[in-house]
């Protein structure tokens, strides 16, 4: 595994209170799947790494009779969301969505956007949400796929042979375990940011959460030196209208648990 989860959630904690200044991404896509939902759910209800807790309210206007759980790796993140986006009934759980701590057949819908991304074991993640959801239930969720800031994969490529820049699944991989999960709806999209500086997205990802969380290794070279070669590659990538793209592949999906 290239990631430790402790770095992740250690990571994504020390950006709670920057993480919301930054992500018109990350409400966008969540926008997208909030369209998702049905318009009917009986029992619990599971935001699988709620974050900061952007879509609590919506949730919570949705299924108002439905205990909302709040789910998330980092420690800060739940803390920022239980204080700042409270909703009446909700729960607030630290956990791991490779070893959710839900009982079997404990959860009618879970909503997960750009979390699961994080996640390493896919076959892990897939059974775990298999092995909560109801009979009938249903798992909406959003994630990053392996194309992901390919263009600063390609520039720090140039400049050395070390991982930089987070990894994810593939949608092929993704699905390619037989959990119980039955795939409903799948959608892929590609959004691309841009920026006028390299720093400016750098200073995103970091305020996100989102920097890179992979071992490094000193391959002799300065901080300065690569940053004045990543600096050089990226910038052969600019474009006619002069901006330099940050490209994100989004997966949708809708996944249900067959009744028995």
């Amino acid at each position: 595994m290239q990631r430790d989860k402790r770095r992740v959630a250690q990571a994504f904690s020390r950006a709670a209170k920057s993480y919301d200044s930054v992500a018109q991404l990350q409400r966008a896509i969540a926008d997208r799947l909030l369209q998702w939902l049905p318009e009917e759910v009986e029992g619990n209800l599971l935001d699988l790494g709620c974050g900061t807790g952007y879509a609590a309210p919506h949730l919570h206007a949705c299924y108002p009779e439905s205990p909302l759980l709040h789910l998330d790796l980092a420690h800060g993140m739940l803390t920022f969301a239980r204080e700042q986006k409270s909703v009446p009934g909700a729960f607030y759980l630290c956990g791991d969505a490779e070893q959710l701590p839900l009982a079997d057949a404990s959860v009618e819908l879970i909503w997960s956007s750009l979390a699961v991304q994080w996640c390493e074991q896919p076959d892990r993640l897939m059974t775990e949400l298999a092995r909560v959801l109801k009979p009938g239930g249903r798992c909406l969720l959003a994630t990053l796929g392996p194309d992901t800031l390919h263009e600063l994969k390609r520039a720090w490529a140039e400049v050395d042979d070390d991982v930089h820049v987070n990894s994810f699944t593939a949608l092929e991989r993704l699905l390619a375990y037989n959990t119980g999960l039955t795939l409903a709806r799948c959608e892929t999209e590609y959004r691309v940011l841009r920026y006028n500086r390299l720093q400016e997205l750098m200073h995103e990802l970091k305020a996100l959460g989102a920097h890179n969380v992979n071992s490094r290794r000193d391959q002799g070279l300065s901080s300065r030196q690569r940053l004045i070669r990543l600096l050089d590659a990226y910038e052969r990538q600019r474009q006619a209208d002069g901006a330099l793209p940050a490209t994100y592949e989004v997966y949708y999906l809708e996944l249900f648990k067959e009744s028995q």
